[in-house]
């Protein structure tokens, strides 16, 4: 149930009322704060040609120590939907674009009422949790799921293409979801986590995450940057002051003792005389 109610929580402050939304950056890993939480990536593709077939996806995550989405409950597809609202990639837009999860089936062609029983998770998750479309699965030669992302098609029969599962054809090309272990004690760098907060949003529980002491020293280090010139300007002017001041101080001296001297002089001649 704790899990349940931080996914819940996770998905409320993606957008929560009256504050800005996080962005989420395609291919960038987004991690919670609190290391019991896992990780997710979204790989999105502008062009067809970019895309992926399941086994690609598969494999495109596993190199990089995760797998391909498994989801345990509604709370978990609540945030993931959450994170696709608010997917962002520099430059365009985003497009009708389906993802891959690691739901599939092995075996060939089944139509029987069975099939639905038949599909299994790729990182060997035994949840039960299902978000189909209506009518689907339709088996067949359509082994592998993906999760609807079709903001701009007309609904169907089950509503908007968004966010319920779809079998598809192993080798059609589509972008994918990573889903990563926390990692409690991190050793190596890994990829840059990011979540951009717009102005006024003051929530923290997504961060940026980064493993190694360098490159924690960056960020520690470059945000003071403008402190520390500021702070070298005015001990560099407060110097030059004090040294002009020494060098007006050493000319007028001579001349002030000059000065005396000489009316000293005049009276001890007055005086003689």
């Amino acid at each position: 149930m704790s899990r349940v109610a931080s996914l819940l929580l996770g998905a409320a402050l993606l957008c929560g009322h009256g504050a800005f939304c996080r962005r989420v950056v395609s291919g960038q890993k987004v991690c919670f704060a609190d290391f019991k939480h896992l990780c997710y990536k979204m790989a999105y593709f502008h062009e067809l040609s970019s895309r992926v077939s399941f086994q690609e996806a598969r494999l495109a995550c596993e190199s990089e120590g995760g797998a391909l989405l498994s989801l345990e409950n509604e709370a978990e597809q609540k945030l993931i939907e959450s994170m696709l609202q608010n997917l962002t990639k520099p430059g365009i837009g985003i497009s009708d674009s389906d993802f891959w999860i690691g739901l599939w089936r092995n075996g060939q062609g089944q139509t029987s009422g069975a099939c639905p029983d038949l599909y299994q998770w790729s990182d060997g998750s035994s949840s039960q949790y299902r978000n189909w479309y209506t009518d689907e699965p339709s088996c067949g030669s359509e082994k592998c799921v993906v999760m609807y992302h079709q903001p701009t098609a007309n609904p169907g029969l089950g509503g908007p293409y968004l966010y319920q599962w779809n079998d598809d054809r192993c080798n059609m090309k589509h972008n994918y979801i990573c889903k990563y272990e926390p990692e409690i004690n991190p050793t190596a760098p890994v990829e840059k986590t990011y979540f951009t907060n717009q102005p006024g949003d003051t929530h923290q529980n997504v961060v940026v995450t980064e493993a190694g002491i360098i490159p924690n020293l960056i960020y520690v280090v470059i945000p003071t940057i403008p402190l520390l010139l500021l702070i070298l300007v005015a001990f560099g002017t407060c110097c030059f002051q004090m040294l002009h001041k020494s060098k007006g101080r050493t000319k007028t001296s001579p001349n002030q003792s000059t000065l005396w001297i000489s009316k000293s002089t005049r009276k001890e001649s007055g005086m003689e005389v």
